[in-house]
């Protein structure tokens, strides 16, 4: 039997951010492509053009950019099966549509909006609470189905706006094998009759996912769980458009959850306790509503996939830090769980760090100096790569260099003096004065040269060593915090640390 290449799509509708579910379908749909040799494809769902939202297709584009996965084909860059966005595609959708209906397979329905709204009311109870346009109500409403034939055609002679909608059968057994849950059963007496086709010409997402990936060769879909509800639709029209030979196989990938567990991890949600689940930032043009993302936060976007690949599958091991090229390896579709994954925040973060601690600081400092740049900060690449390899260490997040080390940018303008002045003395004031002149001799100032200085005049004092290290600090950092103290002094050089140590010794006077 010929095996057919493998081809995967990703295929968002351009209405908003990209969610890190969305960005975790993308990753499972790479790793499967690559792994098999295959194409991954992105395709714009763009059919319902009353939630189109300007910008949202470059965002997602970008987005794939930042996090490694770039697409094989698509509409930013072309390929065998163009175009792919939807709404460039509607013609073709049409005549599958009218194929449909010539079959007997679907209907034109004619009702009007309030002859929809006035159905759902008459037939809501308590145990209906929406009623569907199925198998039992269609025949009170005005379609095809319950109309006399040339009722139908005088209706669609006139130009009556209509749609076209599925003729799902009364009481039929449908299943089909899915790649993470095994055999899943539905009855198509429990499916209402879909609308495919819109009175705008347009296909809803029902028609357009099975043409589009059927005339783009997919081999296999992975989508999110909550699609599942839709496969005995789409299964249909693959067996009613005699495709059935062709359709792909399908994963429905469990939810990424709340960090308590319960229902799906929300933009809310995320607002609500403090940190993103947008891959990058996102300004709604609608209502200038701003949602902050992981990019701008300061991930790592290797640090991003890795910890996105852990929500809901491992490869059996203790193993949790793989480069994309370890996932493309060993990611399988069978060892995707079936339960919904919580989102972590402490754990996110955790994978950051591990990447940040193995980054190149001189690329920690150019991901860094846009923070600088918003706090009007100026300084070198090279300056910040130094103090981005003293203080990585202590960072979750790339933006919070600043957080350890604002004092290699800026002078203290106040000192934890409490912590001084209880062993403060006229002695130690000496000292400092007298190592500040010692220091404006030194040819070399390096980390070694000014630790020896300090070590020597400290001795021929008769002053220990250790009780004049944290007034040191204090007066370069302002407090007590920040990397080795003769690191700081080094990073800073000669005139800072000299400034810094004339400027500082009045906070300590009693």
């Amino acid at each position: 039997m010929e095996h057919k290449k493998v081809r995967v799509r990703f295929a968002p509708s351009p209405t908003g951010g990209l969610h890190l579910g969305g960005v975790r379908t993308v990753l499972f749909n790479y790793l499967f492509a690559r792994q098999h040799k295959g194409d991954f494809v992105l395709r714009i769902e763009d059919t319902d053009q009353t939630r189109y939202v300007a910008g949202a297709e470059e965002y997602i584009i970008e987005c794939l950019r930042w996090c490694g996965l770039e697409a094989d084909e698509g509409p930013h860059k072309g390929g065998p099966y163009a175009p792919y966005r939807q709404s460039e595609r509607k013609e073709m959708y049409r005549q599958y549509a009218e194929q449909l209906v010539k079959n007997g397979n679907a209907y034109y329905a004619f009702d009007t909006p309030e002859e929809l709204e006035d159905m759902r009311s008459r037939l809501k109870t308590d145990e209906n609470p929406s009623p569907q346009y199925n198998h039992v109500v269609r025949q009170q409403m005005r379609n095809s189905l319950s109309l006399r034939a040339a009722e139908t055609e005088k209706l669609l002679a006139a130009g009556t706006p209509h749609v076209i909608r599925i003729n799902m059968p009364a009481n039929e057994e449908i299943s089909f094998t899915d790649m993470i849950r095994g055999e899943v059963h539905f009855n198509t007496g429990t499916v209402d009759d879909k609308v495919l086709l819109k009175a705008d010409g347009m296909p809803t997402y029902h028609l357009a996912v099975v043409v589009d990936d059927y005339l783009m060769k997919i081999t296999h879909a992975f989508r999110g769980e909550e699609w599942l509800p839709s496969a005995p639709v789409h299964i249909m029209l693959w067996r009613y458009l005699g495709w059935e030979a062709d359709m792909p196989q399908w994963a429905h990938l469990p939810l990424i959850l709340r960090p308590d567990g319960n229902g799906k991890l929300s933009k809310r949600d995320g607002d609500r306790l403090g940190f993103p689940v947008y891959a990058m930032n996102w300004t709604d043009p609608r209502n200038n509503e701003f949602t902050k993302g992981f990019r701008e936060l300061g991930y790592l976007p290797e640090a991003f996939v890795n910890m996105l690949a852990m929500l809901g599958w491992n490869d059996g091991t203790e193993q949790e830090l793989f480069t994309l090229d370890e996932l493309i390896e060993k990611f399988s579709m069978e060892r995707v769980h079936h339960a919904g994954a919580k989102f972590n925040i402490e754990k996110s973060n955790w994978f950051n760090h591990q990447y940040i601690l193995k980054a190149d600081n001189q690329r920690l400092a150019q991901l860094f100096m846009p923070v600088l740049k918003e706090k009007g900060v100026q300084a070198s690449e090279e300056y910040v790569a130094t103090i981005a390899g003293l203080v990585k260490e202590r960072c979750n997040l790339v933006n919070e260099i600043w957080d350890h080390g604002f004092f290699f940018f800026q002078q203290p303008e106040t000192y934890d003096a409490a912590a001084v002045k209880p062993k403060w003395s006229e002695v130690k004031r000496q000292f400092f004065l007298d190592w500040a002149s010692v220091l404006e001799t030194l040819a070399d100032f390096s980390l070694t040269a000014v630790e020896e200085s300090f070590k020597q005049l400290a001795t021929s004092m008769n002053i220990k060593v250790g009780e004049l290290q944290l007034p040191f600090r204090i007066m370069l950092c302002g407090g007590k915090f920040g990397p080795p103290v003769f690191n700081i002094a080094e990073t800073l050089g000669k005139h800072e640390t000299i400034a810094r140590i004339m400027k500082a010794l009045p906070a300590f006077e009693n």
